[in-house]
């Protein structure tokens, strides 16, 4: 009996066994009727080798199209020890686990020591094109290879590509056995409905997961130990600050309201309270805001309802009282370099009229966004606003003050903005404020972010 094993649409395919002789094939597999033969998702591929190997039972590998990497790195520098003991951990995991390392603390480095220890065919996913841009210029100068990209209207694929998450997903069906080693940057994206499936139709034996922070509000990064394996490494800010990222400090600032603004928010409360309250709505459980969103849409005490409920958050999240604060701290920082991290857009943009500054959002058209971000560091500007766009993915080394106006309750967008400002250049200490009205549901948004990193 011979095996053969083939790639097909994002499945293994595995012929030579019939539905009665209960072969000893890893979880996974599943007898497809339609076509007489046994069938997985490509990406367990290598633990159907493996099986394979310890059953000693013949097969003929038809499965796999990658190829071996002409050469490694061409430029290398001295890593940092815990980048090499992060690689060491992933190589003994069978190449295959998630790192996981602050911002700023080299984790791209990290897979370039991979890349150049497996030496296999390559895909790298990213979530923005400004991370595969990035992606794309760090291996150009570090391999001799031809480097692919696929996302942003670039459909070309070399023996190292770089792909978003959205074109892994849209192609990883036809090129999923193009690859030895899937590096997944910035892996808290990937378990979810579309881009898990990018994983799972990949065929890739190897696999490293990069991020800083792991952990999702839905719990699917439970999911990561399937799609890309466990974590195998892991540090954390406190571990690496003062030698390999700069010394910081986070301080909470509670600003208070005044009288007219805490009677407008009492007051926009109340009504939004009264509303939810009446409607029997439970605003903590899975559905209540979409129950909450349905049943104001359909009475006028509803719509005043969201009304209010959009009044009381705009208070809290940018309350004058607020932004007369971040006039001091601008000031007391003028001669640093500062990042104004809002919750929404409006807010953004309120701040750079008010103090006259550079912003970037989603809106802002990627070459803006470039010079914005070369000014910044070449010291034009000393402060920028933003949204939630420079959260994740942007090297700035010269700043070096963070300041919190407004935020979600996610502690993964706390970690991620505090290590915008954590990269080592000099000397720098860092700081990030966090300013939080008082006596207002901001202090439990701020509590939620905060509390599982107190440690770090």
């Amino acid at each position: 009996m011979t095996v053969r094993l083939h790639f097909a649409a994002g499945t293994l395919d595995i012929s030579g066994f019939d539905a009665a002789s209960d072969p000893p094939l890893p979880a996974g597999c599943r007898w497809d009727p339609r076509t007489g033969r046994f069938r997985a998702p490509a990406a367990v591929y290598a633990p159907v080798v493996r099986a394979l190997v310890r059953g000693r039972i013949a097969y003929e590998d038809e499965a796999r199209r990658y190829g071996v990497l002409d050469g490694g790195l061409r430029v290398r520098r001295e890593p940092r020890p815990f980048q090499t003991e992060a690689v060491e951990a992933w190589r003994a995991a069978q190449g295959r686990g998630v790192v996981v390392l602050p911002t700023g603390a080299g984790k791209t480095e990290a897979a370039l020591l991979a890349i150049d220890a497996v030496r296999r065919d390559t895909i790298v996913v990213a979530p923005t094109l400004d991370l595969v841009a990035q992606w794309h210029r760090l291996l150009r100068e570090r391999f001799r290879s031809e480097i692919g990209i696929l996302g942003g209207g670039d459909h070309l694929v070399e023996a190292i590509t770089v792909s978003t998450y959205d074109s892994a997903f849209l192609h990883m069906e036809h090129l999923g056995a193009r690859f030895g080693l899937a590096v997944f940057d910035e892996c808290h994206h990937l378990p979810g409905p579309a881009y898990a499936l990018a994983a799972e139709r990949c065929l890739a034996p190897y696999r490293l997961g990069l991020t800083a922070t792991p952990d999702r509000a839905d719990g699917r990064h439970a999911d990561l130990e399937s799609l890309v394996g466990p974590v195998v490494y892991r540090k954390r800010v406190r571990d690496l600050a003062g030698e390999y990222l700069a010394d910081y400090a986070v301080e909470r600032i509670l600003v208070e309201l005044t009288g007219d603004e805490r009677r407008a928010y009492d007051e926009a409360r109340g009504v939004y309270r009264a509303f939810v309250v009446g409607q029997g709505i439970r605003m903590s459980s899975p559905d209540g805001w979409s129950q909450f969103i349905m049943r104001s849409s359909q009475s006028a005490d509803g719509r005043r309802a969201m009304a209010a409920y959009q009044r009381h958050k705009e208070l809290a999240f940018a309350a004058p009282s607020k932004l007369d604060y971040v006039d001091d701290l601008l000031h007391r920082h003028r001669r640093d370099r500062a990042l104004l991290f809002t919750e929404r857009n409006r807010t953004a943009y309120g701040l750079s009229g008010r103090f006259l500054l550079p912003i970037i959002t989603h809106q802002t058209k990627v070459s803006e966004r470039t010079r914005i971000l070369e000014d910044f560091g070449a010291g034009v500007y000393n402060a920028l606003v933003t949204s939630k766009v420079l959260n994740e993915g942007v090297d700035l080394p010269a700043a070096n003050v963070g300041i919190v106006i407004s935020g979600s309750g996610s502690a993964r967008e706390h970690v991620q903005r505090l290590g915008r400002i954590l990269r080592k250049q000099g000397d720098k200490t860092a700081v990030l404020y966090e300013l939080v009205a008082n006596d207002t549901t901001e202090v439990f948004t701020s509590d939620r972010r905060r509390e599982p990193h107190a440690d770090d």
